[in-house]
């Protein structure tokens, strides 16, 4: 690859006023919410033949309105609200799921919830507190001892991500937005510290604005482009399914966690998905599960929740979840380069706070500022001059 031209910009080639680079659940949300504000000249690059094809399609996609982190939960209130009642014709079927989140805590995280319960409650989340009994009576496959108390949400629950990320783009696309995938940024093209547009292995695109909402791989545009250097952390999340027991009827249940001893399992397709909560560092690339996370998945099992243990497996993948240094989001413009703006380091949070980023993300574009948020706690150049 190379690095960025400083030289004059191109002369040739197609032009637009906006280019997102990436079309996962980032870049799609984005260009839905810019296009809905009227910009409709905006061109969406992904380097794989489909979007979705990396994180966003390869999540278990949980909506938890559950945060101790302010920023990051007023996200989530936001967002929470766009998938349970979505713009009418957004899409063609519910985007979300409901049968809730089960969360159980042990030492200090649990004194931390309780201590917390009362401000989850006056912001309008739905919260029940469960003793270690209640809990198991709710969901007898679970063992009181691995727990001092749990948290059952119930109007949270299951995001269908194909439905989302598809209505995003078909909206977008209608409103003039173009997709054109299997085309990979090879040069991000700046002129006077000015960013003006890209070179890529399908020839060269003007933009008077580029937006860099590649997921793991934010930190290798940004360096494409002269930016900010911002070093992100991709991180792999390995996720199993199996067989439930077939004396037991799982279709109804909760999303359940045990965040203090690192463990989720759900239904999934007639069965059961379970992860590890793994978050192994690594560089950008297609994630595979690791034989190694995936026998501590079953121990994992086998010591929490015994009764679920499977004989063997149907699936096992994993996907990237993406930090930047200091965990929060990076939205904004780049201290550096002008017209060259970042939308990344979602972690673990991607899709169930798209459509409160991609609006506030949109506002910052279009007009420099939003009111949505507090955009600073946000912004790329917290990490210049550090």
């Amino acid at each position: 690859m190379k690095h960025a031209s400083k030289g004059e910009c191109m002369r040739n080639g197609d032009s637009f006023e906006i280019i997102i680079i990436g079309c996962g659940i980032a870049g799609a949300s984005l260009a839905y919410f810019l296009t809905e504000r009227g910009a409709g000249d905006v061109l969406i690059l992904e380097r794989e033949e489909q979007p979705g094809y990396h994180s966003t399609g390869r999540s278990a996609a949980r909506l938890v309105t559950l945060d101790p982190v302010p920023s990051m939960f007023q996200l989530l209130l936001a967002s929470a609200s766009f998938l349970r009642e979505p713009p009418a014709g957004f899409s063609d079927s519910p985007l979300l799921e409901q049968p809730g989140n089960f969360i159980m805590f042990q030492g200090p995280m649990w004194d931390m919830i309780k201590e917390l319960a009362p401000f989850y409650e006056q912001s309008g989340v739905a919260i029940e507190l469960l003793s270690p009994s209640q809990a198991v009576n709710r969901i007898p496959v679970v063992s009181p001892e691995h727990m001092d108390g749990a948290v059952f949400l119930p109007n949270d629950g299951h995001i269908d991500v194909h439905g989302l990320l598809w209505s995003y783009l078909r909206h977008a696309r209608q409103k003039g937005a173009d997709l054109r995938c299997g085309v990979e940024v090879q040069e991000i093209r700046v002129e006077r510290g000015q960013c003006c547009g890209v070179t890529t292995n399908a020839g060269e695109f003007r933009a008077r604005k580029v937006v860099n909402a590649a997921g793991a791989w934010a930190g290798v545009i940004g360096k494409l482009a002269g930016a900010a250097n911002i070093e992100f952390t991709p991180k792999r999340r390995t996720i199993i399914t199996f067989d439930a027991p077939a004396d037991l009827d799982v279709k109804g249940w909760p999303h359940i966690a045990n965040y203090s001893h690192r463990l989720f399992f759900g239904p999934e397709s007639g069965g059961l998905l379970a992860s590890p909560m793994d978050e192994d560092p690594t560089e950008p690339c297609d994630a595979r599960p690791d034989d190694l996370v995936v026998a501590q998945t079953i121990e994992r099992i086998e010591k929490l929740v015994p009764r679920l243990l499977p004989r063997s497996l149907k699936r096992k993948w994993a996907g990237l979840r993406t930090y930047s240094p200091d965990l929060d989001l990076v939205v904004g413009e780049d201290p550096l380069v002008r017209g060259f703006y970042w939308i990344a380091g979602h972690g673990g949070s991607g899709i169930e706070t798209s459509p409160a980023v991609g609006q506030f993300a949109a506002d910052l574009i279009m007009e420099g500022s939003t009111d949505r948020i507090d955009a600073s706690v946000f912004a790329p150049g917290r990490f210049v001059n550090r």
